[in-house]
């Protein structure tokens, strides 16, 4: 039980205080050693073989010295106060989540775009997308900024409280060091085409199953939202596979189904043009209460997949499983 404990403490303090910038928070520490070891993996590799080597290296040491260093600490701490070692295990497990922090950011591009300030909207979006926003319309944001909420669904909440239900702290933290790999270097572009290709693979691994769970949870939640679960289900099972990521189709196209739009399209990473297939049917045209619809969804699949993880986690501490 003192896993479901830490899930259910964990999920509140991300809610209520999210993620405060005067604590120290983990995922700076792995962006730093990420940094660190790219630079000694390029001193030493320089043919794609090697480059590819190093990339395996990075993709499996860093979250394997996260599982086993937080692990070992938890027990180190646990042995002098129960108690501290509890509090850690919640405050480590809450820097995994970051619904209150999405839901913010989103919430910050709906009021720029109703205020009708489009230049502070497109600002708002760069903070939590990865294209290029700069010359992006008043639809384009909104899509931009729901298609965000709908990927980091997983990501942000679904991943780390089915990693934290499995294995604790230490396997939430290491799924968070894979995610933070794969925005770092799990680019298909020149530059980490080679490092980074064991990064983005082993994020595909490590999401392959929260995706699907979400999947399921987000059909619940257009049920429990009073939505057309029919489409929501009959969209994911369309559309889910055409996108690129073998899971961030599942949860952009539950979302897309959900709202009645059209997501997916064209884009522009760091001026490179791209284009996605469209993913929904284009029921009504995006606005900016639509972004406050996906935020709504959060929050609904997020609570879900703490009541699914944490009644499944008592049902085995019954059983003795």
């Amino acid at each position: 039980m003192k896993t479901a404990i830490v899930a259910v403490a964990a999920f509140l303090v991300d809610i209520l205080i999210a993620d405060p910038r005067s604590l120290p928070h983990p995922v700076r520490v792995f962006g730093r050693v990420i940094v660190f070891l790219e630079k000694v993996i390029r001193g030493i590799a320089r043919r794609p073989l090697a480059l590819r080597l190093g990339g395996v290296f990075l993709a499996l040491c860093l979250p394997a010295g996260v599982f086993w260093t937080t692990k070992l600490g938890l027990v180190a701490l646990s042995q002098r106060s129960q108690v501290l070692g509890l509090l850690a295990e919640v405050y480590l497990v809450a820097t995994t989540l970051a619904l209150k922090g999405l839901a913010q950011a989103a919430e910050e591009v709906r009021r720029s775009l109703v205020a009708g300030n489009l230049q502070l909207a497109r600002e708002r979006v760069a903070a939590i997308v990865g294209r290029d926003t700069a010359n992006l319309g008043p639809q384009e944001v909104v899509r931009a900024a729901v298609e965000s909420v709908a990927e980091n669904t997983v990501d942000a909440v679904v991943a780390p409280l089915f990693y934290t239900i499995v294995g604790g702290a230490p396997l939430a933290l290491a799924y968070r060091a894979v995610n933070t790999l794969d925005s770092m270097v799990g680019y298909r572009d020149e530059r980490y085409r080679y490092l980074g290709w064991a990064s983005a693979r082993l994020d595909d691994l490590a999401n392959f199953l929260p995706a699907r769970l979400a999947g399921a949870l987000f059909v619940l939640a257009a049920v429990l939202l009073r939505g057309n679960w029919r489409r929501v289900w009959r969209t994911i099972r369309r559309d889910g596979r055409k996108h690129p990521s073998p899971n961030s189709g599942i949860s952009e196209a539950a979302v897309a189904g959900f709202l009645g739009v059209r997501l997916g399209g064209p884009a522009i990473y760091q001026g490179v043009p791209s284009f996605r297939p469209y993913l929904g049917e284009s029921l009504v045209s995006l606005a900016p209460e639509h972004i406050g619809d996906a935020v709504r969804l959060l929050y609904v699949v997020g609570l879900l997949a703490l009541l699914v993880g944490v009644s499944l986690r008592a049902l085995v501490a019954f059983w003795g499983w």
